[in-house]
């Protein structure tokens, strides 16, 4: 008797037309309800404003700030040197923490820069603290990444030296 394959499930056969499970395109399809929802309403009041500004956000990202990022990121590899091969891996440390800083720099910039004196109350803050604290959440977020770098470097050569110990008595 010839053996017959058995048809495919319907998850196997999404999973090969679509990539991903049946959860991720539903998670998917949600997300994208979502921001056509958030469209909607965004837009319902004064959509040549919102479109102007998405535009020009757009824009100003993709003409200045790109080329800006480009720059920055040559500079800190060339800066951070190494005959190795590994300052692209280095340079990591320096990346995340100046990302994550800047990321909280976007988010609370009215706040840092004190241009929204209204919100005193709702944070029962000062307008003069948040300044201080992003700077000390950035120092904070560059000694972390430092103090990561060197276990590694101390790991690594660490290792390295075991290993010479033990090729040098076999």
């Amino acid at each position: 008797m010839k053996h017959v394959p058995a048809p495919p499930r319907p998850t196997a056969l999404l999973r090969r037309w679509y990539g991903e499970g049946p959860l991720h395109l539903l998670l998917l399809l949600a997300s994208f309800a979502l921001a056509l929802y958030a469209g909607v309403r965004l837009l319902a009041d004064d959509w040549v404003m919102v479109t102007v500004w998405f535009v020009g956000a757009a824009l100003l990202h993709d003409l200045v700030l790109v080329p800006v990022y480009a720059a920055l990121d040559r500079a800190v590899t060339a800066l951070v040197g190494g005959r190795d091969g590994g300052r692209r891996e280095r340079t990591m440390f320096i990346r995340v923490p100046a990302a994550l800083s800047l990321l909280l720099l976007l988010v609370w910039y009215p706040l840092i820069t004190r241009q929204v004196p209204r919100y005193e109350r709702s944070t029962t803050l000062p307008a003069d603290v948040f300044l201080t604290r992003w700077l000390l959440v950035t120092a904070a977020l560059f000694a972390g990444s430092a103090l990561w770098c060197a276990l590694r470097a101390w790991s690594v050569s660490s290792s390295a030296s075991r290993s010479g110990r033990e090729a040098g008595r076999g």
